[in-house]
């Protein structure tokens, strides 16, 4: 069953483990993986889960549970990590010369669904946020290595230019005559 908001969430930053929560009732916490580094000055004390927020993770649910086949709670876990990332950490500037470029000229929107390629890899990323020249991308693969000492984890952000993404890989279908 999916989580759909109620007018008691809050943002809330948990000092004791160090991130940024959310609490979804009297009895329901939720930790996403920001710490505090990352979040806006709002992020660090109780913050109102509100209109805005609720709109953009529905609408998030929505297009998840449509482009990939993931039990309930992991679609959850994606969407608010991508409200918390897209509504509380800081601006960032795009980073990326860590990716290689891409051919193709590609439409991103919030949802959406592209590889990057790092080091000879494909990973796959979820755009949370996008302008006419960027978009700001959260890491679903377990990890990517940027560099030989940088590395990104699943739900971490990083900013990167358009050229940068790859369109995902129709699935070919094969029908035997």
């Amino acid at each position: 069953m999916l989580l759909m908001p109620e007018s008691c969430w809050q943002w809330k930053y948990d000092d004791s483990y160090g991130v940024l929560g959310i609490t979804l009732g009297s009895e329901l916490e939720f930790l996403t993986p920001y710490k505090s580094k990352t979040l806006i000055p709002d992020a660090l004390s109780e913050f109102e889960f509100n209109v805005d927020h609720a709109r953009y993770y529905i609408e998030l649910l929505d297009c998840l549970s449509k482009r990939l086949s993931l039990p309930d709670a992991c679609l959850v876990q994606l969407a608010l990590n991508a409200t918390a990332a897209r509504f509380l950490q800081k601006p960032q500037m795009p980073k990326s010369w860590f990716f290689e470029s891409s051919d193709v000229c590609v439409y991103s929107e919030a949802g959406k669904l592209f590889n990057v390629k790092c080091r000879g890899e494909r990973i796959l990323v979820l755009v949370i946020e996008t302008n006419l020249q960027a978009s700001t991308v959260m890491m679903l693969d377990q990890e990517c290595m940027l560099s030989d000492t940088k590395s990104l984890q699943k739900f971490e952000t990083i900013k990167v230019m358009h050229d940068r993404l790859f369109a995902l890989r129709a699935q070919q279908q094969i029908v035997a005559a």
